[in-house]
């Protein structure tokens, strides 16, 4: 133990000679541009509700029946009364986008450099950019009355399971959490129960936290639904956990 503290000092001092120091420095002043980014993304989307967020590939093409539906929801979803919430890149993204700004209400794309598929896409009427993940999912979190979620990959399943989570745990309110493409989601719906509920890491009601559904028009109707006893804006309960989010 003696040994162990008495390193300790030496250590302090290579790190510094090592350009430790300026290390920290970088570290300490990124708050202010992660302080930044969320500063921004309230006030552009503070004002802007009710949101529905649309999760989805990135490598769709605008020829694959995926594209053209979350196209058509958004449209749907838009001249509903909603603004739309996206990645702000291409695939699903730019089709939620295109959809929504095509409609009667706002297309909203969080945007975030990537190095091999992310661009902007040109469907957006308001456009924010991100370098940290964290606060652009926590963008697509707070502002959403709805998650649509198309199929995708790694990224779309990780959205997909910061919602779960959030809504799970009671960090935000419960709302529709509706995954698009039976075909496509079917085998982890599956996989959930057969695995994760029997092994009793999730509750048999976690499962319903989600609903599957194939047909535009019932991803809009099952979202109605949801808000018609209780309207779309927050409880002060929710708008507390919201602001905590």
């Amino acid at each position: 133990m003696d040994t162990e503290v008495s390193m300790r000092p030496h250590l302090e001092t290579e790190r510094l000679r090592d350009g430790g120091e300026s290390r920290l420095t970088r570290e300490a002043w990124k708050i202010f541009q992660i302080m930044a980014e969320f500063v921004r993304g309230y006030e552009k989307l503070a004002a802007v509700e009710p949101c529905v967020s649309i999760f989805g590939s990135a490598r769709i093409d605008p020829e694959h029946p995926w594209y053209r539906k979350t196209q058509e929801i958004a449209t749907k979803l838009s001249n509903a009364g909603f603004s739309v919430i996206s990645g702000g890149g291409p695939g699903v993204m730019e089709a939620a986008n295109k959809g929504a700004f095509r409609g009667t209400g706002y297309s909203i794309g969080l945007n975030i450099e990537l190095p091999h598929e992310q661009h902007s896409n040109p469907y957006q009427d308001i456009s924010l950019s991100f370098e940290h993940f964290y606060s652009r999912k926590v963008m697509f979190m707070k502002y959403a009355a709805a998650y649509v979620v198309m199929p995708g990959g790694f990224g779309t399943l990780d959205e997909l399971a910061e919602c779960l989570t959030l809504v799970q745990t009671g960090k935000t309110r419960r709302m529709p959490i509706i995954l698009v493409e039976s075909s496509f989601w079917n085998g982890l719906i599956q996989w959930w129960r057969d695995v994760l509920l029997a092994g009793g890491t999730i509750n048999a009601e976690d499962l319903d936290l989600v609903t599957v559904i194939d047909d535009a028009d019932a991803v809009v109707a099952a979202i109605f639904d949801h808000y018609e006893k209780r309207g779309f804006a927050p409880s002060a309960a929710e708008a507390e956990a919201l602001l905590n989010l």
